[in-house]
């Protein structure tokens, strides 16, 4: 699994016209089901909802991780888009989240595919320089040479 083919340029928002939670989920939603990996946009939905009212996906450090494994989701994608003002996500450490990251897993794969998923973003967005990097990426061309890079 790369996360470079499940992550492309489409999937890409430089930045986030939502101000609220609700608003960015919508639009890294609409992302998804334009690319065409969603089955069902609205069991996706609702799969995404009921795991965020179990614990905020907001892991800190200015960074959300909303994810999901649904019947809605036809194929396993992750969505991508920054906030520089940030957005209100119940993160663990009371900050805005200026990066989301939506993954989308079909529930069939949902052991092994999801946890690597999460595996990979979390290793690396620990890191404070390559976070910084994709706050001040200009266009999705570098967004997605970082990305090649996890």
């Amino acid at each position: 699994m790369n996360l470079s083919d499940l992550l492309t340029e489409d999937l890409m928002v430089l930045e986030l016209e939502g101000t609220t939670r609700d608003e960015v989920m919508n639009e890294l939603l609409d992302k998804l089901d334009e690319s065409g990996a969603l089955a069902d946009r609205e069991v996706f939905r609702r799969d995404l909802y009921a795991r965020e009212e179990h614990s905020s996906t907001g892991i800190g450090f200015g960074i959300a991780i909303p994810h999901g494994k649904s019947s809605g989701v036809h194929e396993a994608r992750v969505a991508f888009g920054r906030k520089k003002a940030g957005v209100d996500w119940d993160s663990i450490d009371g900050e805005p989240a200026h990066l989301v990251f939506m993954i989308a897993v079909p529930k069939e794969q949902a052991g092994d595919e999801h946890l690597k998923i999460l595996q990979a973003l979390s290793r690396k967005l620990m890191d404070e320089n390559f976070r910084r990097s994709l706050r001040e990426a200009e266009d999705r061309g570098t967004l997605r040479r970082l990305v090649e890079e996890m």
